[in-house]
């Protein structure tokens, strides 16, 4: 029986290594043909190591700043992504704790039409979204892509649902010594929340950097253009290049890859602490 359960046990571990393997690889290959000759993007069979080792993609993709700004469109993306992420996540709590702690008129119609939101598919507000924002005058600037999209309604409803569940008790107790609603939210109820915080911040930072679409409408001057715009120019540019858009690639996917994994233990958290506090 033990060598039974050893032998699922290894069986177990080598098929996860095998799928880690696997989702992996694709990753591993954007690296390193990134780094490879140009000659050996297309050679066949395609080799696993750079023979020899170059930065010269590198060097391609970032010698032109005039032509290829793509320190630019990088600090763009960034900016974006990162005034997104916050202010969503911000607005997020505020709403979600409106929706699990206070009382107000048609509060059973705003949850039902939040969740009726969920269903609805994205594409279809991308019309009256453009709608508003060119009657702001906000058209390529940064609100156009920063605050539209703000109020998600998965992140309100992640919080309402946890916050019904936190204890009254520890809010109570803050309020009898004094403390107003911004101070408990901040004090008392956001460390129990953070590992939701930061996994509602990587969620949102990643879709703000890599969203192409909306950027493409909402931005026309060539400064204003985030990385996947940028990027998506290069390909007529340097169609027969792989090695540079492959480099291209690898520096988009850089900031999501580092952020996600430096917040690993809080998304892993986030997914366990839903039904973790009894009232």
């Amino acid at each position: 029986m033990r060598l039974q359960q050893k032998t699922l046990a290894w069986a177990r571990a080598m098929a996860i290594i095998l799928l880690c393997l696997l989702f992996l690889f694709p990753v591993y290959w954007v690296a390193i043909t990134s780094f490879k000759p140009e000659a050996e993007t297309i050679a066949w069979p395609p080799k696993l190591l750079p023979q020899p080792f170059t930065l010269d993609n590198y060097r391609n993709l970032l010698g032109d700043m005039t032509d290829t700004p793509v320190l630019l469109w990088f600090r763009n993306s960034l900016i974006a992504a990162t005034c997104f992420s916050l202010l969503s996540v911000t607005i997020s709590l505020l709403a979600g704790y409106a929706v699990a702690r206070m009382e107000f008129v048609g509060k059973k119609l705003y949850v039902s039409l939040l969740l009726f939101a969920m269903a609805v598919p994205g594409i279809i507000l991308l019309f009256p979204s453009f709608i508003v924002v060119d009657a702001l005058g906000w058209l390529d600037t940064f609100y156009a892509i920063i605050l539209p999209h703000l109020a998600g309604t998965f992140g309100i409803l992640l919080f309402a649902q946890f916050l019904k569940k936190f204890p009254r008790d520890l809010e109570e107790a803050a309020f009898i010594d004094g403390a107003n609603t911004l101070q408990v939210l901040w004090h008392v109820i956001f460390p129990h929340v953070k590992p939701i915080a930061l996994t509602l911040v990587v969620l949102g930072f990643m879709g703000n950097w890599n969203d192409y679409f909306w950027p493409l409408i909402v931005l026309f001057s060539p400064g204003m253009r985030t990385l996947p715009i940028g990027m998506a120019t290069l390909q007529g540019r340097y169609e027969q290049f792989y090695g540079t858009m492959t480099a291209g690639a690898a520096i988009m996917a850089l900031p999501s890859i580092l952020l996600f994994a430096g917040i690993m233990k809080y998304y892993v958290q986030a997914i366990s602490m839903a039904g973790a506090i009894k009232e």
